[in-house]
C-alpha cells in the first residue's frame, strides 16, 4: 500500500543501476561520435512551460519534454498514461476509467495531498487553487486536442511556486485556426469517441471553438464513463496590446470499478472484468477562463497582465474505505498574475513577477448506512450520518525575479527566486471534535470509543515559503551543450491534511514540505539526432504523510536520484528511432513512525527503478505512417517494509495512419500480445490489490479537414 514511504544489499543495486547507465552513456558516445558527420541545423524545439514564454529548448538549462501537436495526434490517447509514458521520468498510473496517480521523478504518489507534490497546468495557470489538489484533475484538461502537453522534471521554476516539487505537467491550447475538422473514433468496449474543430482568423483577430466528447462501455462489468471537453480561444494582436483568452469546461460522468484482491488475480479470467464495487461513481465538473494581456513598454520591456477564473465541483463515492460514504467538494477561486521583463543590457534579462489569488473552498463527507465490515471495531467508530462539513477560504501572495546573464558567446547563467504566502481561513460547519455530530459517543460493546472521523475547530494558519534556481549552462559546439542546475521547491499542506483529521487528532501542525534537487544535464541536437541526458539527485524533508494512529505528520525524509534518457534517431529517410528510458531510486531516509518498523534505505512503495518507451516508425510516403511501441514498466514494491511485489510488464502498441488531402484515416492495436497486467498494484488491508489492464484492443478512426 503506497500510504508513505520503501533496499537492496548495495551490490545489488550496483547491479541494477548499471545497464541502464551504461545504455545511456553509450547512446551519449554514439550521439557524439556522428556529430563531425551532422548537419550544422539545429532542431529547434520551442518550448513555453519553463518561462511562460517561448524559448528555444537548447536555451534552456533544465529537463523539459514537449509532446507536439502531431504526436498527440498520433497517439490518440484514450488516457493521459498512453501519451506521458513517452516522457522520461514520468508514469500517470491508471485506475479505473478516466482516474490516475502520477509520478515524475518521484513514487507514485498517493493520500490526500499526494497531489500536491506536482504542479498541473493549463497554459501556465494552475487548473486548482493551491491546497485544494486533487489526484485525478488531469482529467479536468484538455489533453486530447492540446497544442503540447510540456513537462518540467524535478522542482519548476520560479515562475511556478508551491506544488512544483517533483514537476510540472502544463497543458497548452492551441493557436486559432482558419477552417475546421470532424473526427469520429470507435473501439473495444463501446469506446466512442468525436471531436470537432471550428475556427475563424482575421487580420487583427482569430478565434477557435473546440469538443471532444467521449463514451466507454467500460473493461469491467458494472463500469464505463460519459465525457465532455470544451475549448474556446480568441487570439486578438492590436498595435498596442496582444491578448490571449481561453475558456475551458469539462464534465465526467463515470462508473467506476474498484481495485481486485488476490495475488495475481490480474490474470484470472474470471475475475479480470469483475468489479468488486459495481456502487462506485464519481462525477467531476469544472471550467478556467484566463487572458493574457501583453505589451511592449518600450523597446527593451514587455508586460504581461493574466486575470483568472476557475471553479470545479466532484461527488464520488469513497468505495476503497469501510463505511463507502459520499464526497463532495467543491471551489471557486480567480487570481491575477502579472509579469515585467526588462532587457537591462545585450548579456542581461531581468524579469519581475507576481501573482494574487483568492478561493473558496467547501468539502463535505456523509456515510448513508451503517458500516458494514467484519471488524466490530470499525463498524463502531465509523458511524453513518455526516462525517466533515467544512469551508476554508484561502489567499495567496506570490513574488518572484529571475536573471538570465550571457557570461560570454557560450556560457549562460540562470538564476531565480520566489517568495510565496498562503493563508487558509478555516471554518468548521458542523460540531467540532470527535464525537458523532449529533453530539453523541461512539460505542463499542457499550464502552465509549473515540470516532474515526475528527473535526478541528475554526482555526487560521499561514505559510511562508521561498523557492531558487541557480544553473549554468554551457554550449561546446552548435550541437552540444551542457549545464548544471541546483534548485529547491515546496508544497504547503493540504486542507485535507489540516482540517479532514481521524482518530482523535483535533490539530495538526505541520510544515510545509521541502525539496532540494541537483541536476547535471547534456544535449545533443543535428538532424539526424536528437538527444537529452539529465542525471539529478534530490532530498525531501517535512515529508507529510498519515501515520499508524492515523494522524497527519511531517517527519518523513526521502532521498531520489537518477539517470534520463530522451533520444530520437533517423535511420534513414523512412525510419526513425525514438528511445525514452529512465533508472531511478526513491529511497525512505528515516524512520518516521514505529507502526512501519524500520524502512529506512527501503524502497519508497510503487516506485519502478526502470522504464522504457522504444518507438520505431516507418513512413515510406508522405501519406502512410506506422510506429510500434514498446513499453516495458520494471518490478517494484508495493509495501514500506519491500514484502510484497509486482514483477512489471512489457506492452506492444501498433499505430498505423493515411493522409491524404483533407481526410486522415488511423488505426492502432493496443497490447498487441493480449499481456495479462495490472496498470496499478497495490498491498494493503493484508491482501494483493489491481487495477487490472485492458486486454488487446482495436481503435479505427476517421478524420475530415477543410
Amino acid at each position: 500500500m503506497n500510504t508513505v514511504f520503501s533496499s537492496q544489499p548495495q551490490s545489488r543495486q550496483f547491479q541494477k543501476l548499471k545497464s541502464p547507465i551504461s545504455l545511456m552513456v553509450s547512446t551519449l558516445a554514439f550521439a557524439i561520435a556522428l556529430q563531425s558527420n551532422a548537419s550544422n541545423d539545429d532542431i529547434e524545439q520551442v518550448i513555453v512551460s519553463a518561462e511562460k514564454t517561448p524559448r528555444l529548448l537548447s536555451d534552456l538549462p533544465l529537463s523539459v519534454s514537449q509532446l507536439g501537436q502531431q504526436e498527440l495526434q498520433g497517439i490518440d490517447a484514450v488516457h493521459l498514461n498512453e501519451a506521458l509514458a513517452r516522457v522520461p521520468g514520468a508514469w500517470i498510473s491508471r485506475g479505473n476509467g478516466q482516474e490516475q496517480l502520477t509520478s515524475l521523478r518521484s513514487p507514485v504518489l498517493t493520500g490526500a495531498g499526494s497531489c500536491g507534490e506536482f504542479f498541473i497546468a493549463e497554459d501556465g495557470i494552475a487548473s486548482r487553487p493551491s491546497g485544494f489538489c486533487n489526484v485525478n484533475q488531469l482529467f479536468e484538461l484538455n489533453t486530447e486536442q492540446a497544442a503540447a502537453i510540456e513537462v518540467i522534471k524535478g522542482p519548476g521554476t520560479v515562475y511556478y511556486g508551491g506544488n512544483a516539487l517533483h514537476g510540472v505537467i502544463n497543458v497548452i491550447s492551441p493557436e486559432p485556426r482558419a477552417g475546421g475538422e470532424l473526427k469520429l473514433e470507435a473501439g473495444p468496449d463501446d469506446f466512442a469517441r468525436a471531436q470537432m474543430r471550428i475556427g475563424h482568423k482575421a487580420d487583427e483577430q482569430s478565434i477557435e471553438l473546440r469538443f471532444s466528447g467521449s463514451h466507454d462501455g467500460g473493461y469491467k462489468d458494472d463500469s464505463g464513463y460519459d465525457q465532455q471537453k470544451l475549448g474556446l480561444r480568441h487570439d486578438y494582436n492590436g498595435d498596442q496590446w496582444s491578448v490571449k483568452t481561453l475558456f475551458s469546461a469539462s464534465n465526467l460522468n463515470q462508473e467506476t470499478a474498484g481495485f481486485i484482491l488476490g495475488k495475481d488475480s490480474f490474470k484470472d479470467s474470471d475475475l479480470k472484468r469483475s468489479n468488486p464495487n459495481p456502487e462506485a461513481y464519481r462525477d467531476a465538473s469544472s471550467w478556467r477562463l484566463s487572458s493574457a494581456w501583453s505589451r511592449a513598454i518600450s523597446d527593451d520591456a514587455q508586460l504581461t497582465i493574466t486575470p483568472y477564473a476557475r471553479s470545479s465541483e466532484m461527488e464520488f463515492i469513497q468505495h476503497f474505505l469501510p463505511g463507502q460514504a459520499l464526497e463532495e467538494n467543491k471551489q471557486t477561486s480567480f487570481g491575477v498574475q502579472a509579469k515585467w521583463q526588462q532587457t537591462l543590457s545585450r548579456d542581461l534579462i531581468w524579469t519581475l513577477g507576481s501573482e494574487l489569488e483568492y478561493a473558496d473552498m467547501e468539502l463535505r463527507e456523509f456515510q448513508e448506512n451503517d458500516t458494514d465490515h467484519p471488524s466490530a471495531f470499525l463498524r463502531a467508530t465509523i458511524p453513518a450520518g455526516l462525517h466533515y462539513d467544512y469551508q476554508v477560504d484561502s489567499s495567496l501572495l506570490a513574488l518572484y525575479s529571475q536573471w538570465r546573464w550571457q557570461l560570454s558567446e557560450d556560457t549562460l547563467l540562470d538564476a531565480g527566486v520566489r517568495y510565496e504566502r498562503l493563508e487558509y481561513d478555516y471554518d468548521n460547519l458542523t460540531t467540532d471534535g470527535t464525537l458523532k455530530v449529533d453530539g453523541s459517543q461512539c460505542l463499542l460493546f457499550g464502552s465509549p470509543r473515540t470516532c474515526r472521523h475528527a473535526r478541528p475547530s475554526d482555526r487560521e494558519d499561514n505559510f511562508d515559503n521561498v523557492s531558487y534556481q541557480l544553473a549554468l549552462q554551457q554550449d561546446f559546439t552548435e550541437q552540444l551543450s551542457a549545464y548544471v542546475r541546483l534548485s529547491n521547491s515546496f508544497r504547503a499542506p493540504q486542507t485535507a491534511e489540516l482540517y479532514r483529521l481521524q482518530k482523535g487528532q483535533t490539530e495538526a501542525n505541520l510544515d510545509s514540505e521541502s525539496l532540494q534537487s541537483l541536476e547535471l544535464g547534456m544535449r545533443y541536437f543535428s538532424e539526424p539526432l536528437s538527444l537529452q541526458l539529465a542525471a539529478y539527485t534530490m532530498r525531501k524533508d517535512d515529508f507529510i504523510f498519515r501515520d499508524g494512529d492515523g494522524f497527519y505528520i511531517d517527519e518523513g525524509k526521502t532521498k531520489h536520484k537518477g539517470v534520463e534518457l530522451d533520444a530520437k534517431l533517423k535511420l534513414s529517410d523512412q525510419w526513425q528511432l525514438a528511445v525514452a528510458a529512465n533508472w531511478a531510486e526513491h529511497l525512505y531516509d528515516n524512520n518516521p513512525d514505529p507502526s512501519l518498523g524500520e524502512i529506512k534505505g527501503n524502497d519508497i512503495d510503487t516506485a519502478p527503478k526502470t522504464q522504457f518507451n522504444t518507438r520505431l516508425r516507418w513512413q515510406p510516403n508522405a501519406q502512410l505512417s506506422t510506429e510500434l511501441e514498446w513499453l516495458y514498466l520494471g518490478d517494484y514494491y508495493l509495501d514500506p517494509q519491500n514484502l510484497h511485489k509486482y514483477s512489471g510488464h512489457s506492452l506492444l502498441n501498433l499505430r498505423m495512419a493515411w493522409q491524404q488531402d483533407e481526410w486522415r484515416l488511423a488505426a492502432r492495436l493496443t497490447n498487441l500480445t493480449d499481456r495479462d497486467y495490472a496498470e496499478r498494484a497495490d498491498f494493503a488491508f493484508g491482501d494483493y490489490r489491481y487495477f487490472v489492464g485492458q486486454s488487446r484492443g482495436l481503435y479505427l478512426s476517421a478524420a475530415y479537414s477543410w
